[in-house]
C-alpha cells in the first residue's frame, strides 16, 4: 500500500512540477536559465524522477519514514506550487 502512496505523490509532485515549469513565473524563469546550463531543459525532471524512484525504492522495502518524508516533500511542492500560480511571492 506505501508503493501506491508513494506512486500517486510521485504523479502528483511531476503534475506540480509541469505546472510550475509552464507558468511563466520571472523566479521560475531565472532558475530554468542559470541551471538550464548546467542540466539541461530537462534535468529538473531527472531531479524529481531519481526522487520518485528512491522513494519507490524504499517504500517497496517498507520504509514508513521514507514514505512520511515523500509526503512533506509533496506537501512543500504543493504549497510553493499554489503560491506561484496564485501570485502570493
Amino acid at each position: 500500500m506505501l508503493l501506491i502512496f508513494a506512486f500517486l505523490m510521485g504523479v502528483a509532485n511531476f503534475a506540480m512540477h509541469k505546472a510550475v515549469v509552464e507558468c511563466g513565473h520571472p523566479f521560475v524563469e531565472d532558475t530554468k536559465r542559470y541551471f538550464g546550463t548546467y542540466l539541461g531543459p530537462y534535468g529538473s525532471y531527472a531531479i524529481e524522477l531519481a526522487l520518485l524512484i528512491g522513494a519507490l525504492w524504499l517504500a517497496n522495502e517498507g520504509s514508513v519514514l521514507v514514505g512520511l518524508f515523500y509526503l512533506a516533500y509533496t506537501g512543500m511542492n504543493a504549497v510553493a506550487t499554489w503560491m506561484l500560480l496564485t501570485g502570493k511571492t
